[in-house]
């Protein structure tokens, strides 16, 4: 089990990831590329990828997967926080870790072979090859799905906003179960490992993944900034974008008309099929269908806690009113 325990300072110092981070997902997809973990939910993204990760050349692909095992520890350095900045920044993080650190932290993984000794002593080459690597699987595994990821991002963070707005951090951290419990002033998880980590008013960083699987994942060195990386809500269907239904240009065309367009509109700021049904002066039945639709073209979002759906744009939805403004 893993214990995160607060003091008052960490609760006031507590947030929430802004967006999804680019280097989690490629660390944690090459973790689940390497299982069988979630099978109803990944076996689709596995197949796709393992055949468009044929055009890589063999030793990257050799090289991200000893870096990043499928199970087990892989080192902090993969995860930096420029990684927050894009892709590039992040990567460039991990390029310019000090030698001593890289070797300490490469000692977590257990018999490492004998052709990465050259990224064991940092040479120059090396890192670029990491680099590249990282790059060329990213656009492999995770770029062309980005969208429907900061989609299921934004949801889960309209779910939390809404808990802030209600009842503070506290209530927050509440929202979290199951895969996260709130029993003040510790944060509890199940866990590979018994550990307790302990804030000492630095607050905690909570970042949403979709790569992340049941449980949520933490970096090892306690002394750097605290993290917690967590499971978003998500379907089988979640890396096409096909949440519940058809999607297109026939999806699109029932989008015309003045109701769906104050539907969405209504959405921008998150709301519940009820709220949006109050904000377009309409039925609830009716309110429900216009989210449909709109969920239908890739517009909005929806995630259910409990008895309450919650409706979020998504970044097609955002650029649709963003585009139409006037």
């Amino acid at each position: 089990m893993l214990k995160v325990h607060f003091t008052r300072e960490d609760l006031l110092r507590t947030r929430l990831a802004p967006e999804p981070d680019p280097l989690w997902e490629v660390i944690l997809s090459i973790n689940l590329l390497g299982n069988r973990d979630g099978q109803a939910v990944f076996d689709a993204w596995r197949v796709h990828t393992r055949s468009q990760l044929r055009r890589l050349p063999p030793e990257q692909i050799r090289l991200i997967r000893c870096l990043a095992p499928p199970c087990g520890d892989f080192p902090d350095f993969l995860t930096p926080p420029q990684a927050a900045h894009g892709l590039a920044a992040g990567v460039e993080a991990i390029l310019s870790t000090p030698v001593p650190r890289i070797r300490q932290e490469l000692a977590v993984l257990p018999r490492l072979p004998m052709w990465t000794r050259p990224l064991i002593d940092g040479e120059p080459a090396a890192l670029r090859m990491l680099g590249q690597s990282l790059h060329a699987y990213y656009s492999c595994a995770v770029a062309t799905r980005w969208q429907h990821i900061q989609a299921l991002v934004d949801a889960d963070r309209g779910v939390r906003a809404r808990a802030v707005l209600h009842g503070g951090a506290e209530a927050m951290l509440e929202s979290f179960r199951p895969t996260l419990r709130w029993n003040r002033p510790v944060l509890e998880a199940d866990y590979p490992v018994d550990r307790d980590l302990h804030l000492k008013g630095r607050g905690l960083l909570l970042i949403p993944s979709v790569f992340c699987w049941r449980t949520p994942v933490t970096l090892i060195d306690p002394e750097l900034t605290p993290i917690l990386v967590y499971p978003v809500a998500r379907g089988p269907q979640w890396w096409t974008g096909d949440h519940t239904g058809p999607r297109g240009g026939q999806a699109l065309r029932r989008l015309l008309g003045e109701s769906r367009a104050m539907a969405l509109l209504a959405v921008e700021d998150g709301c519940t099929t009820g709220e949006l049904a109050r904000r377009i002066g309409l039925a609830s039945p009716t309110a429900s269908q216009h989210a449909t639709a709109l969920r239908e073209a890739g517009l909005i979002a929806s995630t259910r806690r409990g008895n309450t759906v919650i409706h979020t744009l998504t970044p097609l939805g955002r650029g649709v009113l963003a585009a139409n403004r006037e």
